[in-house]
């Protein structure tokens, strides 16, 4: 009884034990049965293996695999931590695409290319089973007949195909290059050898000779491009060797000889990029070789130059060979022998004067393949660095020239894209042989010039001063005329003021166009002013001397039309205010005429009034008009007035020419005295030259001696008796009066 007792306690405890029991990792509670099963941990979380693999589930865990083209990062194939990783099939397994192709791994897998040449099986650009065999180009290819051109024959090798060409045509020993014209003449010797260098003319046979090996050979014949080039350039160092007689007569021949040669020697050459280098010589070869025309930027530099340009442009448009060439070749002392013939640079000469040009840079030839050179689609630039750097100045400017086959050097088709003291950049439209000649511009007296300017600035300011102080506060002058001239002399008194304080400082470039603009608006105001006067005078007489003009219509027209003009000029092209030597108006594209232009209509139309004007006074006399003395004083204001318009219009047309490169110095002297000295003749026919004025300067001055003499009388007459400490008060004021 006891035992039964046990053993039914204990049944009970294993019951309620597994009722209460926690499944092990990967198994779950199943109360259906009340009992642990299997957990599928592949269903409940379907990213548990994560990508590019597959989970596995197992009794009581699970693993993951990696799919095909994936591996595990730690090699493992089947793991539970970790992640997949593509698979380089291309890596390690040399024969998986077969010979002649070419394996390309992509994510998860990789396919096959057959090698330029070759084709697969099935006729697939991209497959994963099969294999590469040779292309037959001759037979199969779609433009088999252009291969080679008309005079050569196409020949089938394993990848590829070779062209045997006629006579007279080659390949330049090169597979998959069509057949092109040899032309060996361009090496023979038209002059006779008495009267050609002889290491020019050791150049022509050699070039000649591997010109004529080649020709009709195909590929029984290669040359070595590179011992070639090595000969030029050791035939060229010996050409300019110091010693060498009359050189400079055979430069044209020996540029001519060295540019056809590096033509010949491109397409021989191993390498794409060839850069060679003596003594004497410095070259940059850039070489294209293929079926396509190249396409892309080229750039080819050396010490001394920088070709920027395009191999569109150095392969041509028309035909292509299979090559396309672009060369930099630069002379290193060849400078001193074409220090001459400028005969054809424009300006050259200067009112009768010799030359006085330079070259100032490397000699630097650039040779393309294109066979059309004198006119190309597009330009290219050259960079030449000077032989010297020399900071810019008023007597030196930098020209771009080429040398002509005749012996000289033109501007032709080359201009000046920038330039600074080290060096300058040169746009051409055809290619040849360039440098940069410095152009030594007559010597300005810019002394002189600055001194004399100052001066007569100076007393200008000082006299229209007076003007200004004389028409504002002299009463018997008052009327609308005396405020034209008080208006006139206040804009020419400031424009003058930033004439001489700013007219050459061009730093900063705001600054300077501002000054330029200032200028542009005050010298205009003084032209509009004098206009108003032409139209004063014009009114005098033709209204009979009731000519009032309100104010406020003259200071509208006065000021208003050049800020007018101003305001319209810096809107269409507000980088023409300010150049490099001066804070004026820019010569380029006429922008200069923004002034002269209205000076010209202002100066026309005046002389028109002035003729009415002096026709009117001519009638007036004639008719013994009893008024005489408005008469003379209308012709005495018209005098003036012509006097005035001569003195500054025909200052004004004169400077027209003085804002440009080389002014002649009679015209920079004629300006720079006419327009500092403006102000003062301005004194003396509106001042001086008038009797009211002259009154009113004669009535101010006896005034001041008149109150000076009576306070000398004042003085003296004190009395004598006075104290000593008076005597010596009245003594100290004597002396201050005097003083």
């Amino acid at each position: 009884m006891g035992f039964g007792k046990e053993l039914l306690l204990l049944g009970l405890a294993c019951a309620l034990g597994n009722h209460a029991h926690e499944c092990e990792k990967g198994w779950s509670y199943n109360r259906t049965i009340s009992n642990c099963t299997d957990s599928n941990e592949c269903s409940e979380n379907p990213l548990l293996c994560g990508k590019h693999s597959s989970c596995i589930n197992t009794i009581g865990s699970y693993y993951c695999q990696c799919q095909r083209g994936f591996i595990q990062s730690s090699k493992m194939v089947k793991f539970t931590k970790g992640q997949c990783i593509d698979t380089n099939e291309c890596i390690g397994n040399s024969s998986i695409c077969g010979k002649n192709s070419s394996c390309i791994n992509t994510i998860g897998s990789y396919y096959c290319q057959c090698h330029r040449g070759f084709i697969d099986s099935s006729t697939k650009v991209n497959f994963t089973q099969g294999q590469c065999i040779d292309f037959n180009e001759c037979t199969d290819s779609e433009n088999k007949e252009e291969l080679c051109g008309p005079n050569g024959v196409c020949n089938n090798i394993i990848g590829s195909y070779w062209c045997n060409c006629s006579n007279g045509y080659t390949n330049y020993s090169a597979e998959r290059t069509p057949c092109s014209k040899l032309d060996c003449d361009n090496f023979h010797a038209e002059k006779k050898p008495t009267q050609l260098l002889v290491g020019l003319a050791n150049i022509m046979s050699i070039m000649r000779n591997s010109c004529l090996a080649l020709s009709g050979t195909g590929s029984k014949v290669k040359l070595d491009g590179d011992a070639l080039l090595e000969k030029l350039f050791t035939e060229t160092d010996a050409i300019l060797s110091p010693g060498t007689p009359n050189i400079d007569e055979s430069v044209s021949g020996l540029l001519t000889t060295v540019e056809k040669s590096i033509l010949f020697i491109g397409p021989q050459l191993k390498d794409n990029h060839t850069k060679m280098e003596n003594n004497k010589i410095d070259a940059q070869i850039a070489v294209q070789r293929g079926t396509t025309r190249p396409t892309g930027d080229i750039h080819l530099s050396s010490e001394y130059a920088y070709l920027d340009t395009d191999w569109t442009t150095a392969a041509g448009t028309g035909k292509y060979p299979g090559f396309a060439v672009a060369a930099l070749l630069s002379y290193k002392n060849l400078e001193s022998s074409v220090n001459r013939s400028f005969e054809m640079v424009k300006g050259a000469k200067e009112n009768g004067a010799d030359p006085s040009f330079q070259v100032f840079s490397k000699v630097v030839s650039v040779v393309v393949s294109n066979p059309s050179t004198q006119k190309l689609s597009r330009s290219v630039n050259i960079t030449f660095r000077h032989l010297e750097d020399i900071e810019e100045s008023a007597n030196v400017s930098y020209i771009c020239a080429y040398w002509t086959e005749t012996g000289a050097w033109s501007t032709d088709g080359c201009s000046k894209q920038d330039s600074n003291a080290s060096r300058t950049i040169c746009t051409c439209n055809h290619l040849s042989s360039f440098a940069v000649l410095m152009a030594l511009h007559p010597i300005e007296h810019t002394y002189g010039l600055e001194l004399v300017t100052k001066i007569g600035l100076t007393i200008s300011l000082l006299c229209l001063t007076l003007c200004i102080l004389t028409f504002k506060f002299c009463r018997s002058i008052q009327g609308t005329r005396t405020t034209i001239h008080l208006h006139l002399c206040i804009c020419l008194f400031i424009a003058d003021l930033i004439f001489l304080a700013g007219i050459s400082q061009t730093k900063p470039v705001g600054g300077c166009r501002f000054v330029a603009a200032m200028l542009h608006f005050f010298f205009l105001a003084v032209f509009t002013w004098m206009l108003l006067e032409g139209v004063q005078l014009y009114r005098m007489v033709v209204l009979v001397f009731n000519a009032t003009m309100r104010p406020l219509y003259l200071y509208a027209v006065g000021y208003g039309t050049p800020l007018f003009i101003v305001i319209i000029s810096a809107c269409v092209r507000p980088n023409g205010y300010g150049t490099k030597k001066y804070c004026w108006l820019s010569t380029d594209d006429g922008f200069v005429w923004s002034f002269f232009g209205p000076v010209c209509l202002v100066i026309f139309v005046n002389v028109f009034f002035f003729l009415i004007t002096v026709w009117k006074l001519a009638q007036k006399f004639a008719s013994l008009n009893p008024d005489l003395s408005n008469l003379h004083k209308i012709k005495a204001f018209t005098v003036t007035a012509v006097a005035q318009m001569c003195i500054l219009g025909l200052m004004w047309v004169s400077g027209v020419f003085l804002f440009q490169e080389d002014p002649p110095v009679a015209v920079s002297y004629i300006f720079t005295i006419f327009n500092s000295l403006q102000g003062a003749l301005v004194f003396i026919m509106h001042c001086l030259l008038s009797k009211q004025v002259r009154e009113e300067y004669a009535n101010f001055l006896s005034c001041i001696c008149t109150s000076q003499k009576k306070r000398y009388s004042d003085l003296s007459t004190t009395n004598p008796s006075s104290s000593q400490s008076q005597g010596s008060k009245s003594g100290q004021q004597t002396g201050e009066s005097q003083i």
